[in-house]
């Protein structure tokens, strides 16, 4: 069954190379340039298809030799290894056919914002917020800050940064939802657990060419800056605030001195979160499995709880609980929580595909 849906993909494959030495291709710079992508994105599949395909063969050939009583000893040995290799590269294959999501390699722009609660959500949107720029800096990536609205006691109303490095969207694609702390606040004389709430949102960078936005669906506003921003605070009109008339989205950015800066960076995280509705819509229309639903990182599902009284992180979504939220939190060990998600949704995604 397996070696049935590995033969398209080597046929293609091969083709691709035929076609890539044809006149006619390397004439033609465009097409010659999606060849190559599709051939580079084809290779890891088309080197492990042909490794095990070898494998299989030389499993059947080592049986044959079994009864060969100079060759048994031998045919034995490498029929262990054999046999211990072939699962190995099925895992890998069923990971390597589980369709690609298109927006693995992009860049993100990371929203969250205080939800139910008021000031301790805030001071979570800070804790929180602190524990992805951990990790972001132990992958390698770079941040940069698009807004934030500072909280009235500590924290943020509101923070979007925009993430880049190698596949940030594919790692963080998950981390969408809404996230909720239990803990009691430091405002809170009788020792009360009090539960607040705030949502994450993972947009993917997106160009100017993929969205297109009719200006007369905008109204735009402009004030002045509050909070950290220099000497420019309350004296000059940069602030701006954009609505999407037809979605009722609003983006804020107060971040730079420059009204125009401040404008083209509104415009790009609109753009982004008018990108995300459009993936979740394209997602309903085809009513594809709950895999697809979970993962259009849609903001109303509860994903994790962050009890602190029990040091206790709960992923409602895959059942995984850790008694390591201190530790997680303050060291930025979010692979500890993104790994095993990613892992479960391959998993389901195998399922989808007809290949668990």
């Amino acid at each position: 069954m397996l070696r049935e849906k590995l033969q398209p993909f080597i046929d293609r494959y091969n083709e691709i190379n035929e076609l890539l030495s044809s006149p006619d291709i390397t004439g033609d710079i465009k097409r010659m340039t999606t060849l190559s992508k599709e051939q580079s994105d084809l290779l890891p599949l088309y080197e492990r298809s042909g490794e095990y395909l070898q494998v299989v063969e030389d499993i059947a050939e080592n049986k044959t030799l079994l009864e060969d009583p100079e060759l048994s000893e031998l045919a034995k040995e490498e029929l262990k290894d054999l046999e211990k290799r072939k699962p190995q590269l099925e895992d890998e294959i069923k990971k390597l056919l589980i369709p690609t999501d298109p927006n693995d390699d992009r860049n993100i722009y990371l929203e969250m914002r205080a939800g139910a609660g008021g000031d301790e959500a805030a001071i979570f949107v800070g804790n929180l917020l602190q524990a992805y720029m951990r990790y972001i800096e132990s992958k390698g990536w770079k941040t940069e800050i698009i807004n934030m609205s500072d909280g009235d006691f500590g924290g943020y109303k509101e923070v979007v940064i925009l993430v880049k490095g190698d596949k940030v969207y594919s790692r963080l694609k998950y981390e969408g939802g809404t996230h909720r702390v239990q803990r009691v606040p430091a405002t809170e004389s009788q020792g009360r657990v009090h539960t607040s709430a705030i949502t994450v949102a993972i947009m993917p960078e997106v160009d100017d060419v993929e969205i297109e936005i009719n200006p007369n669906d905008l109204k735009v506003d402009v004030m002045r800056s509050s909070g950290n921003g220099g000497q420019s605070v309350n004296t000059t009109d940069s602030a701006v605030r954009i609505t999407h008339l037809p979605t009722g989205i609003v983006v804020t950015n107060q971040d730079e001195k420059s009204q125009h800066k401040n404008r083209d960076r509104a415009m790009k995280v609109l753009k982004a979160r008018l990108y995300e509705v459009e993936m979740r819509e394209k997602i309903a229309q085809e009513k594809e499995s709950r895999l697809a639903q979970v993962g259009s990182g849609d903001r109303s599902e509860r994903i994790r709880t962050y009890n602190y009284p029990q040091n206790r992180i709960t992923d409602h979504r895959i059942g995984l609980t850790l008694y390591r939220l201190d530790e997680i939190l303050q060291g930025g060990l979010l692979e500890d929580l993104i790994e095993p998600a990613d892992a479960h949704y391959q998993a389901e995604a195998m399922k989808h595909e007809g290949l668990a």
